[in-house]
């Protein structure tokens, strides 16, 4: 075991790990593809161990690889770090690859991030939408750097911390026959069809765990990985639907659908979720700290 590992060869194994291929990591490194090759065959041959697995053209992180990462990850934000020390405008600096849930992605990340640019000057950041299984995969593979979903995760890598809430709601068409406003016992949803969002997402998870159990029989009539095409299927009469009232809210001012009152409990909680092994550097405890009092503020 070497004990000459450069931050150079680390720059370009973390690189590596988010494109993919040498071609990809040389052109966002600005060096040749025979330097990136030899600076990973360098490390590779000091460590003793293959890093990635190549498969058609492409390099996979292995087992060794991951033992890697965080220790790499954290190595290169402290070297950022002891920049920013001796910088005289003391300035946040790196990027910020957030990902968020469906919700919280569409309806309240932008606003966040828009204060938070307003707050620190910085503004590098990234947002990547998805469901929450996805988000917390990317999380997981280190693609992110933080990540706010709804629902809580269990998993051994992450640590979850509550940021907020919301209140789900039940929808239906205008006219539909059952009335808004006062709860309505759960058997007049006896045999009702549902639009439900893909496996994965919050409030699918929502639906299966807090409104599918009190019900005897339901239908699936669809399932849609899209918040809107949602909405809209509920307002054309194709079944009711279950999601955040935040989500919901424009549809309902509009008309277009109206809410059904259950009478269930249907607050669910927003999380922030890092990876343990994640380094915090100055600017992700900035933008934690900053969304915890975002939330406060805004009374979200």
């Amino acid at each position: 075991m070497a004990s000459h590992i450069s931050l150079k060869q680390l720059k370009v194994f973390s690189t590596l790990t988010q494109h993919k291929t040498l071609t990809a990591a040389a052109d966002s490194l600005f060096l040749s593809k025979a330097a990136v090759s030899m600076a990973l065959s360098e490390l590779e041959k000091q460590l003793g161990h293959h890093l990635f697995d190549r498969v058609n053209n492409r390099l996979i992180l292995n087992q060794e690889g991951h033992k890697l990462q965080p220790l790499a990850d954290e190595l290169l934000h402290r070297a950022d770090d002891i920049e920013q020390l001796f910088n005289d405008e003391q300035s946040l600096s790196g990027q910020l690859r957030i990902g968020a849930s469906d919700t919280l992605g569409n309806q309240v990340a932008p606003y966040l991030l828009s204060d938070f640019r307003r707050y620190t000057q910085h503004e590098l950041q990234s947002l990547f939408i998805s469901n929450s299984t996805q988000i917390c995969d990317m999380l997981i593979a280190y693609e992110l750097d933080i990540a706010l979903i709804e629902g809580k995760i269990q998993h051994p890598e992450l640590d979850a911390t509550p940021f907020s809430s919301d209140e789900m709601c039940v929808i239906c068409p205008p006219d539909h026959s059952l009335p808004a406003g006062s709860d309505i016992p759960l058997h007049q949803l006896e045999a009702s069809h549902w639009i439900l969002r893909e496996a994965g997402s919050g409030s699918r998870e929502f639906f299966l765990r807090v409104v599918a159990p009190r019900l005897e029989q339901w239908h699936e009539a669809f399932q849609l990985n899209n918040t809107e095409a949602l909405i809209n299927s509920v307002s054309a009469g194709l079944g009711l639907a279950c999601l955040s009232r935040l989500s919901a809210e424009p549809a309902i001012r509009d008309g277009r659908v109206k809410v059904i009152s259950l009478p269930l409990n249907m607050k669910r909680r927003f999380w922030l979720l890092v990876h343990k092994e994640k380094y915090l550097s100055p600017l992700l405890k900035t933008f934690i700290a900053f969304c915890h009092d975002w939330e406060r503020e805004h009374q979200l």
